[in-house]
């Protein structure tokens, strides 16, 4: 009897019935609301649960036919899907412009027959397809890798509990009972399931969600006879669209694709890692455009204003098109100096190195005109693997490495997982800030076995050409002394061994904790180099998690403070005569490259894509004139020189 509840009240100005009780039903799809079905009665009543179930399966109705456009015209509340053009805002994880078509990771099943005439053909029809979703997970099960691998077969495991969990097919074939097709009562049951685990305030339950969203959408496939995503045809220009996407699933797609665009993903994960080696435009957080967009749908991505624009009119393709033709201009400018020394005009000589973790990133060395490789990743073979590589392997590939850069410096960074770098393979524990735990350096100390494993891998790859080794995330002195003696003692029983090894060997740090910037001068003078990690070094300074987008762009690299504490570690290291380079994505903004460069940082470890545009930044300004604007600015109280460098840049014709 709503009259009688205490919130309730009548405004006789809306032109509203007068009623007695009220029954509000969720119009969603997938997680998406879409509206309520709203019943109202005159006489007071608690609904009986069979209406409120006729109402749920009517709701369901109604969301597919606004799904296939059913409901569509001039003036409905409902508009038709996957026709008009849609804009979202993004994050940006990799800057560049694509254009192209849509490449769903997980194809989009659209169901066009949400109501069916004959349950007991529906009902067969959805029998049949657990009885081949059943033995699908069952052969996974089944084969080498999952019985190989304990964490592959516990995740293989619980597909094969949901997928035989009893109630799961007895609320399926419920609803297929009260009218709906076999593809509709699946996808309510997924709606369903969505909502519930969503609330649950159990992280480990929301985690499950994407692994029952694989479930359900392998089943909706099996029912509609719809192609896996490896079977499909990969249009031209393809721009991958996905909710989030694994390393290895991203490398099986390779350089072919235009651009990539997620749902979810973060700027550090390494998916995007292999995007940004990979050289491909990287979108994340693009709220709802699975839900939206179609295979073959045109698609513009736009990764320097961070929008996408799916299905975009003729005014904006042309728009796009035309930045992607003055990119392609100044790229001929970038080839044109390709081959210069980055000296600036001041007389003060910039060394710039490549980024990469695979072996295809190594063509890019000679063609960007970097000087050596300053971080090879070393991490990323594990991650693309199902199992540790073996020594063998990683010799191999090491191996190649050294052969591709054709005598240029080579500086391999030991293995640096933990925090969203995940080794399926690697039990581990949760952990309440992976970001500031068992991590980098810290795992490899505590299975000194793993480390040792890839510097014999290193040395036996090498075969007597020389090659650095440097050790990500040291906080302190005596971490560094125990890795670099570690390695040290493996040299030597390598050498006693009978295997080649170069003089040369130089052993380095990652600065990434502000902690390393005080250790004692010890630390300085036993180190080979110093290699200023910045993306971890900034959030730590900052206090900032990169991986937040509500606070990661309030602080950047040309706060006044963080140049000053820059300039700080880049003169420690002059001191001792120790090399000092900058690794990080800010090195490659000419704005952020020019001014570490003039806080002492002479050289550089960045993407090769980015070399061009910051080799040409340095050959058109005075590190002297760049330090004297900081300088002043500091001594004004200004929190940031970010617009005073970007204007110099202008004036001095750098700005590209």
């Amino acid at each position: 009897n709503a009259q009688e509840e205490s919130g309730f009240r009548y405004l006789e100005e809306t032109g509203e019935e007068r009623y007695s009780s009220f029954l509000g039903v969720p119009i969603q799809r997938l997680g998406q609301m879409l509206g309520v079905l709203v019943v109202q009665s005159t006489e007071a009543e608690a609904f009986a649960s069979d209406v409120v179930n006729t109402l749920a399966v009517v709701a369901t109705v109604i969301a597919e036919m606004r799904e296939t456009g059913i409901i569509t015209g001039e003036g409905q509340a409902l508009s038709r899907m996957h026709t008009q053009p849609v804009t979202y805002d993004a994050v940006i994880a990799h800057e560049g412009l694509a254009e192209g078509r849509v490449l769903r990771h997980e194809p989009r099943v659209v169901i066009t027959n949400p109501v069916a005439e004959n349950p007991g053909v529906e009902l067969q029809r959805l029998d049949d397809a657990i009885r081949t979703l059943r033995g699908t997970v069952d052969d996974l099960l089944d084969g080498p890798t999952a019985a190989s691998i304990h964490e592959q077969r516990e995740i293989l495991e619980t597909y094969r509990m949901f997928a035989n969990s009893a109630g799961w097919v007895r609320r399926m074939e419920g609803n297929i009972r009260t009218g709906l097709s076999a593809e509709a009562a699946v996808e309510m049951e997924q709606t369903e399931a969505r909502s519930r685990m969503e609330k649950s305030s159990d992280p480990y339950l929301r985690d499950r969600l994407h692994d029952l969203d694989d479930l359900f959408n392998r089943l909706l496939r099996i029912i509609t006879g719809k192609s896996q995503p490896a079977d499909k045809d990969i249009p031209d220009n393809p721009i991958l669209v996905a909710r989030n996407i694994g390393p290895a699933e991203l490398l099986e797609y390779g350089r072919g694709l235009k651009g990539i665009i997620l749902e979810e993903g973060s700027i550090g994960s390494h998916a995007t890692i292999i995007a940004r080696s990979m050289a491909i435009p990287l979108l994340i957080h693009v709220d709802d455009i699975t839900t939206e967009a179609l295979d073959g749908d045109p698609i513009c991505l736009d990764a320097e204003r961070g929008s996408v624009h799916l299905r975009p009119d003729d005014l904006i393709t042309a728009a796009i098109r035309n930045r992607i033709e003055m990119a392609a201009d100044l790229e001929a400018v970038y080839t044109q100096i390709r081959d210069k020394p980055a000296i600036t005009r001041d007389g003060i000589r910039i060394g710039l190195s490549i980024n990469a973790g695979l072996l295809d990133d190594l063509p890019n060395l000679e063609r960007s005109g970097g000087e050596g490789v300053g971080l090879f990743r070393t991490e990323l073979r594990f991650l693309a693997a199902n199992s540790i590589p073996s020594r063998s392997e990683l010799s191999e590939q090491y191996s190649r490495v050294l052969d591709s850069a054709k005598g240029r410096r080579v500086v391999f960074r030991t293995l640096d997982i933990g925090s969203d770098k995940v080794l399926p393979y690697l039990k581990r524990d949760e952990e309440p800030n992976p970001a500031l735990g068992w991590r980098a350096l810290r795992i490899s100390l505590d299975k000194p076995g793993l480390l040792r494993m890839q510097i014999q891998s290193l040395i036996r790859g090498a075969n007597g050409r020389p090659f650095a080794i440097m050790f990500p995330l040291v906080a302190d002195l005596m971490e560094f002394v125990k890795a670099r003696d570690l390695a040290i003692a493996t040299i030597q029983r390598e050498r006693k061994s009978g295997h080649e090894i170069s003089e040369a060997v130089e052993i380095g740090a990652m600065l990434e904790t502000p902690s390393l910037a005080f250790a004692p001068d010890r630390f300085f003078t036993l180190t080979d180099f110093v290699s200023i990690g910045g993306n971890d070094l900034k959030q730590f300074f900052f206090a900032a998690d990169r991986q937040n987008e509500r606070i990661r762009y309030r602080y950047h690299s040309l706060y006044t403070s963080y140049l000053a504490f820059i300039k700080t570690i880049a003169d420690r290291c002059h001191t001792h005569g120790t090399c000092v380079s900058y690794c990080g994505e800010d090195a490659g903004v000419p704005a952020v490259a020019v001014s570490l460069a003039a806080m002492g940082v002479h050289n550089f470890s960045l993407r090769s894509s980015s070399i061009g545009r910051v080799k040409y930044a340095l050959l058109h300004v005075s590190l002297a004139e760049i330090a004297s604007l900081v300088s002043n600015a500091t001594r004004a109280g200004q929190t940031t020189v970010d617009r005073q460098i970007r204007a110099f840049l202008k004036q001095s014709e750098a700005d590209v």
